[in-house]
């Protein structure tokens, strides 16, 4: 059994999304992060950093096992069962990439994105900008990339699981504030598609229940 600790936001149903598809049990523990419930104590026993998603692992081999960073629990679930990550080579170094592509470039240029328009204090033209404006370059990378790649990685992956609760809710509008950067997106707009088919895919989004 893995106890899930997130909250209704892209990285943690990053995780949400992976453990549908492996068919893992898992319990769900809301984490709400408008109460701050990040901050609890015995939540930063198991996130150091007070953020989502954060799992324990009960049936690890040398005991409970507490992980925190959404790649990280996304590798080590898919290390744990064989699956959305290739044991070696360069399908797997490919996941990795496009990984790491999403961990340090979509997440943290989204959200900040997000930050300047919806929740700063004031409404700052350049930062927001200067964040649309990286998050539409970023998507024209992902563009070309699936242009000549069914999944980010090559087959359907673990990168894909990470990429796609963010552009979910962020390509129309992205798209929409910087058309002359994204262009029409036709390679990422098919990719959402049939990554939202999945059924794993849209039981995963639909975690935490609130």
């Amino acid at each position: 059994m893995i106890d899930l600790y997130t909250w209704t936001t892209p990285n943690g149903r990053k995780v949400s999304i992976m453990l549908e598809e492996t068919g893992l049990p898992y319990e769900v523990h809301p984490v709400n992060i408008g109460k701050e419930e990040q901050f609890a104590p015995d939540f930063l026993k198991l996130s150091p950093n007070n953020r989502i998603p954060a799992i324990v692992d009960r049936d690890a081999d040398s005991g409970p096992v507490s992980i925190f960073e959404s790649g990280a629990i996304l590798i080590y679930l898919a290390e744990k069962t064989g699956k959305f990550l290739a044991p070696k080579g360069e399908q797997r170094a490919k996941t990795l990439e496009w990984l790491m592509w999403q961990m340090a470039g979509v997440g943290p240029m989204l959200g900040q994105a997000n930050h300047f328009i919806n929740t700063a204090p004031e409404q700052i033209p350049y930062a927001i900008d200067r964040y649309v404006g990286e998050a539409a370059r970023l998507i024209k990378v992902l563009d070309k990339r699936l242009g000549e790649s069914q999944f980010m990685g090559g087959d359907y992956s673990i990168a894909d699981m990470a990429t796609y609760p963010w552009l979910k809710v962020a390509f129309d509008l992205i798209a929409q504030a910087k058309p002359d950067v994204v262009g029409e997106g036709a390679n990422v707009r098919r990719w959402l598609e049939e990554v939202g088919a999945r059924p794993a895919v849209q039981r995963g989004m639909d975690v935490p229940k609130v």
